[in-house]
């Protein structure tokens, strides 16, 4: 099996004038095959890359509606090891990028070396890791670096210029913008502070700096797409899902995508 890397894609959406196109779903909602076949409605309607998360106990970082999600999937008895099979599941079937975005502990429960050998034999591109710094990710980058696997670390508008390049040095595939403007509706200071982070770390070096800012129509695609390599939608994905299935992930995607 050729692995597809998030790397790949972005330098192909970028030949086509284009950001890619990046969607989140949560592993194991509302079960383990509907989010395959949710994630497969997003390669067949113009997502480039499929970022997976795996369902944490104490999920800090996300909104309501994933938080709502993953704590459906864990009460549905969602296991760390059926990520793979999610994985395999999509890369069978699709040429987009597979990434798994997650909290640090399931992977260190697990063992680092395993988890990273058994995501790289079902296909996967790499992590986006929101709660590890490089500094703390030394097993990580050697685990990574084995099995040819992409890090995808996060910086802020409050990261130092110091911290910036850090991360764009340990990053691969691409560097992960977050705004601390979290106010969905507030556009232009949504997109202000989207933007700084974006040229921070283009200036720092990153080739690819993608962002998400409550995306969910496809004026916010070319709006941030103006200016980032890659555009992040999660939570209107992740709504449409629950309210709709897979007949609704498709239609959205199609209408982020620009193919509706």
């Amino acid at each position: 099996m050729t692995r597809v890397m998030s790397a790949e894609k972005i330098a192909a959406a970028r030949a086509e004038g284009r950001p890619a196109l990046i969607g989140y779903l949560p592993a194991g909602f509302p079960d383990v095959q509907t989010s395959i076949e949710a994630a497969v409605a997003l390669a067949e309607n113009g997502v480039d890359i499929i970022e997976i998360g795996i369902p944490y106990s104490d999920p800090v970082m996300d909104g309501q509606v994933i938080q709502e999600a993953t704590v459906h999937s864990l009460a549905n008895g969602f296991k760390v090891a059926q990520i793979f099979d999610i994985v395999r599941g999509i890369t069978q079937r699709t040429d987009v990028a597979v990434m798994v975005m997650t909290y640090w502990n399931p992977v260190l429960r697990m063992g680092v070396d395993e988890f990273s050998r058994r995501f790289a034999e079902a296909g996967g591109a790499g992590l986006i890791t929101p709660d590890l710094v490089p500094d703390e990710a030394g097993e990580w980058i050697e685990a990574s670096t084995k099995y040819d696997l992409e890090r995808v670390f996060l910086i802020a508008p409050s990261s130092s210029e110091a911290r910036v390049l850090s991360t764009v040095d340990a990053s691969s595939g691409f560097v992960y913008c977050v705004s601390l403007m979290g106010v969905t509706g507030a556009r232009s200071s949504v997109s202000s502070a989207a933007q700084a982070v974006v040229d921070a770390a283009h200036k720092a070096g990153a080739e690819n700096a993608c962002v998400g800012l409550g995306v969910s129509r496809r004026e916010h695609v070319e709006e941030i797409g103006a200016y980032a390599d890659g555009v992040i939608v999660g939570t209107a994905l992740v709504a449409a899902l629950r309210d709709g299935g897979v007949p609704a992930v498709a239609e959205l995607a199609a209408q982020l995508s620009g193919r509706a």
